[in-house]
């Protein structure tokens, strides 16, 4: 095992993947020379020159199609979004032609494309580029959407999403890159399907993802020293959600509340309620809390813009009410 940082756990997998198969490449704004916005690419266009590492031009609608179109004659892209916010201009793209083609072509065609890059809520970075995505995405047939939150599977899943078939989306948060982890020093993958159980508990299951989890695991410290015990459980996988795990946690515990940064209208919180409550209400000894952020645009002021997502205070506060 060694330590690296997430975004140089990113850049590992990039690298690693790029050695074994030609057919690997990566294209975005600003990925070659200047090694990417959080230097995921850093000097990788050193090693494998300006056509498999390419600085497009920005304009992300023309980048995706091309990416698209490669894709199907059997490259296997990973566009890179300078922030994933940006990648709403290439919304038809993703989802007419990444999401369809494998269907409208009568399977004829693979999609084998990866899109990744940083969102989530930053540090006073405005409203256009604090957006969180998942939701938007995630109504989009034929994708699979993954959100990593450690160095170990932030590496694992980007190696498992280039070898896909299908278009899989990276989520990767602005403020998780400088995380510091151990992984592996042997080659291993995560799989794009499976949710993580990262603290076992009897009193109830909070499920999350992405940075939340830091949120989540700073109120466990505080809740476990009143002598509760919580189980945790980080998604990783949006779509689909691993159902399975959060019901088999569900049968000890029998509460639920979900940690989410993602809008609460619409999020990934209300499409886990709802598929809680239709098959498996007779597990709930209590209603679901959602703990998410506020409907509205990040603030750009400190002050407002913490006052729109969850905090470890809130998480605390839902848990001993649950439980009280």
């Amino acid at each position: 095992m060694s330590k690296t940082f997430l975004f140089n756990a990113l850049r590992e997998a990039i690298d690693e993947e790029m050695q074994k198969d030609s057919s690997v490449f990566i294209l975005g704004e600003d990925v070659g020379h200047y090694g990417g916005s959080y230097k995921v690419t850093k000097d990788l266009h050193i090693k494998y020159g300006d056509i498999r590492i390419l600085d497009t031009p920005i304009a992300e609608n023309s980048f995706m199609g091309m990416a698209i179109g490669s894709a199907m004659t059997g490259l296997r892209p990973i566009v890179e979004g300078m922030n994933m916010s940006f990648l709403l201009l290439a919304f038809n793209q993703i989802s007419n032609n990444a999401g369809m083609l494998r269907y409208t072509s009568g399977g004829n065609f693979n999609i084998p494309l990866v899109i990744r890059g940083p969102g989530g809520v930053g540090r006073q970075l405005g409203a256009e580029h604090s957006q969180r995505l998942e939701a938007y995405f995630q109504a989009i047939p034929g994708l699979k959407i993954v959100a990593c939150s450690t160095p170990y599977n932030s590496k694992g899943l980007l190696k498992s999403a280039i070898r896909d078939n299908n278009p899989v989306i990276l989520f990767e948060h602005v403020l998780l890159y400088n995380l510091k982890g151990d992984i592996p020093d042997v080659d291993y993958y995560v799989p794009l399907d499976k949710a993580e159980l990262v603290k076992c508990g009897q009193d109830v299951t909070i499920v999350t993802y992405s940075r939340m989890r830091y949120h989540v695991m700073q109120a466990v410290d505080l809740l476990v020293k009143d002598g509760f015990d919580p189980e945790v459980i980080d998604l990783i996988s949006l779509k689909p959600i691993d159902i399975k795990s959060i019901v088999s946690s569900l049968e000890k515990t029998h509460r639920l509340i979900i940690v989410e940064e993602c809008m609460k209208t619409g999020g990934i919180a209300a499409e886990i309620i709802a598929q809680i409550n239709d098959n498996y209400f007779n597990l709930l000894d209590s209603p679901i809390i959602r703990l998410s952020s506020l409907d509205i645009p990040t603030p750009y002021n400190g002050n407002l813009e913490r006052a729109t997502i969850i905090h470890p205070e809130q998480i605390v506060d839902s848990v001993r009410m649950l439980l009280s």
